[in-house]
């Protein structure tokens, strides 16, 4: 299927870029979310007619992706969980665990733009975590985990 894209995606292209994907890729993640549009000729002449007003919209976002990644950068997000004495966690802290305190420090982040490479954290001890704010803006977050007693 081509298509057309309105966004830039990951791996597949950039703002304008017409790409051959499978039909199901289109159907579920492209089109729904408005990032793709099937690639006919009318499409084609209505993208070319809007191109610079979807480049203005995907350059403020840009800019404010960046905005606040530089408020970011410089956030370090305490969690305190129950820990035993060996600094081994009852459980783990999670991406939801994390977004939920930058929401509480008055940072918009949802839980699926938090990225862990190495899981869940389930020790006590200081951590970095990746925060994708944007397709090309990605910020480190140190995250520390501090233990609690029963």
């Amino acid at each position: 299927m081509q298509i057309i894209l309105l966004d830039k995606v990951i791996n597949l292209g950039a703002l304008g870029d017409v790409v051959k994907v499978k039909e199901g890729y289109a159907r579920t993640f492209l089109t729904p979310p408005g990032r793709a549009r099937r690639a006919t000729q009318s499409a084609i002449a209505e993208f070319e007619a809007r191109r610079a007003e979807l480049e203005k919209v995907a350059a403020a976002k840009l800019a404010e992706a960046q905005a606040l990644g530089e408020k970011l950068a410089a956030v370090t997000v305490k969690l305190s969980q129950k820990a035993g004495v060996d600094g081994r966690l009852f459980g783990s802290v999670t991406n939801h665990d994390v977004s939920e305190e930058l929401n509480k420090q008055g940072f918009a982040v949802a839980k699926s733009q938090v990225r862990m490479p190495n899981g869940p954290l389930k020790n006590v001890g200081d951590y970095t975590v990746s925060v994708n704010l944007h397709t090309d803006v990605t910020v480190d977050v140190n995250v520390s985990v501090l233990g609690e007693t029963a």
